[in-house]
């Protein structure tokens, strides 16, 4: 079936609405990654094998990941006229609960983690019933309560591989108005008053580059979506993409119209193969519906989306080591300019931005660029999808204005470190970005403020450490992993990056002294200020801020009457 017309685009609404509330018990187990790992496919299959061998009339389908790693596995279960009720911690030994509670619409309660007694997101066209009052609401877990989701907005709560569910929760409504009721200049103009920047870490204004490649010579151009996460611990455009795929491919196709460009690419890591397979299934859905290819909505607008995938080379998350990449060349970056809006994909003026900040390009368009430039702080409009990890009692994926302070994240949502320990930093940005102290946790976070740390936003990595912590280790850990990264083309990082590990380590083992603290902090500054791209100018962020906010931890691994040829 072709979508062009508002009478088709509500057809297929009304079949996911079915789907999402039908007439029987629906029940959904979360199958993202961290689901899968939990045991959510043996959990699947059980729940299938004992509603097919006990004739239960009842629908099994997945969803994605609603955030909340800790709980997993986390299966979300349908009731008519009953409040959508999460369940946590379920596994196969307690599979056959599930199924009693849902035949006798008396859902165990050592299993219930919270009731929905109105998803948000699609209020008015369904209102769930009330009951099972003794189980807690959505707003009541603090975890939940104290995000604001516009990204994640259905993540958990739709199947990902179903395009009705994600047209059911509003889905290309706003890229079918867009489409055939909308100049593009308007379309640029109004993600340009939204504030919208990249959320791939550089936070350039999105609307601004988009004009750029508009306004850029040539008829050949390209769009291209940067989906090669690799910081560890960040795992946010992962379960974008696992979680709900058609947003990211809704937000391609009207900023391919807005620049009048007919071919875009997804680069993604090879390491991400969940995130590959839904996305390939959800460009096959987009095409049979005619949401990709030509003449989209009947118009004579033609787009059409590829997936390119990277071998899992950190580097080839700057920008011209992603292009190299995709041509087949060696990952490796090149001095600027051009830049990509000039010279990008097969030298075709080209627009690079990542996972996220596509997605927020059908809220924009829907709600407006007032109501988008609400959320958040001056200057940072909107929302931040952040990874919440390390020694933190709640870990997980969630989503916060930005301007947000550290320590609601932390505490708030995170619940604090781990086992009631102190939580003693926090590492945000990846390992590009800075370790930040516990008595500067009232900072926002938004682009300028943790620049002001001397660490950054980055994609949305936050590495909680705790008391237990030993900071040089930390600094080690991550001057490790950029050195192994580098590509090795500009000697300040190949070079400079070996020499700062090996320091480290001499400090780490007791045999340096008080001359290798100052050479560590000149090759700090030396290789900031002379590498070549983005990796090495942040990767010695790690060695700065620990030296800068835990330098006692150093001064107490020097030996001060370093004998000659102690080294």
């Amino acid at each position: 079936m072709r979508i062009a017309s508002p009478e088709d685009l509500d057809a297929v609404r009304k079949i996911g609405l079915f789907k999402i509330q039908p007439d029987r018990p629906r029940i959904a187990v979360g199958l993202a990654t961290c689901g899968i790992a939990a045991g959510g496919n043996e959990l699947y299959d059980r729940l299938g094998s004992i509603i097919r061998e006990g004739g239960y009339d009842i629908e099994l389908t997945k969803s994605g990941c609603i955030g909340f790693c800790r709980q997993e596995p986390i299966v979300s279960v349908t009731i008519p006229h009953k409040p959508l009720v999460l369940l946590h911690h379920v596994t196969s030994d307690t599979a056959e609960d599930v199924i009693k509670g849902v035949l006798q619409e008396d859902i165990p309660k050592n299993l219930a983690l919270c009731r929905v007694k109105e998803w948000d997101h699609i209020t008015g066209m369904i209102q769930y019933g009330e009951g099972f009052e003794t189980i807690p609401d959505y707003h009541e877990i603090p975890f939940f309560s104290n995000q604001h989701k516009i990204i994640l907005r259905d993540a958990g709560f739709i199947n990902p591989e179903d395009i009705t569910e994600y047209i059911a929760a509003g889905g290309y409504s706003t890229a079918f108005s867009v489409l055939t009721g909308r100049d593009p200049d308007s379309v640029i103009d109004e993600v340009k008053r939204s504030g919208l920047r990249g959320r791939g870490g550089a936070g350039f204004p999105t609307g601004l580059k988009w004009e750029i490649t508009k306004k850029a010579p040539g008829s050949e151009k390209f769009i291209v979506c940067n989906a090669d996460e690799g910081d560890p611990g960040a795992y946010m455009n992962r379960n974008e993409m696992e979680s709900d795929p058609h947003m990211l491919i809704e937000g391609m196709l009207i900023g391919a119209y807005a620049m009048g460009i007919s071919e875009g690419l997804i680069y993604i890591r090879a390491e991400y193969p969940l995130a590959i397979e839904r996305l390939r299934h959800a460009i096959r859905e987009a095409k049979s519906y005619g949401l990709l290819g030509k003449e989209i909505f009947g118009t004579d607008f033609s787009f059409d989306i590829k997936i390119a995938i990277g071998a899992g080379a950190f580097v080839c998350g700057e920008s011209t080591a992603l292009v190299a990449s995709i041509e087949g060349k060696i990952g490796r970056p090149h001095p600027r300019p051009p830049r990509l809006t000039d010279s990008g994909v097969w030298g075709r003026p080209t627009d690079l931005n990542n996972v996220e900040t596509w997605c927020n390009v059908p809220v924009i368009m829907a709600k407006g660029a007032e109501w988008y430039s609400g959320t958040g702080v001056r200057g940072n409009s909107g929302t931040k999808v952040f990874s919440l990890v390390g020694k933190v009692d709640n870990p997980g994926m969630i989503e916060v204005p930005l301007g947000t302070s550290l320590h609601r994240i932390i505490y708030d949502i995170g619940g604090g470190g781990a086992g009631g320990k102190r939580v003693k930093a926090v590492q945000t940005g990846g390992p590009s970005g800075g370790c930040i102290p516990e008595r500067f946790f009232n900072t926002g976070v938004d682009f300028e403020s943790l620049l002001t740390m001397g660490s950054m936003m980055g994609s949305g990595g936050l590495v909680v450490m705790d008391e237990d912590t030993d900071m040089v280790d930390i600094a080690r850990y991550f001057i490790n992993f950029a050195a192994s990264e580098s590509c090795g083309k500009c000697l300040p990082c190949r070079e400079g990056l070996k020499h700062t590990l090996l320091i480290l380590n001499r400090i780490l083992a007791g045999k340096a002294g008080v001359e290798d603290i100052t050479l560590l902090e000149t090759l700090a500054d030396t290789i900031q200020a002379t590498s070549l791209c983005g990796l090495g100018q942040t990767a010695t962020n790690p060695v700065q801020t620990t030296l800068k906010y835990f330098r006692e931890e150093y001064d107490a691994l020097i030996v001060q009457d370093l004998p000659d040829g102690g080294r």
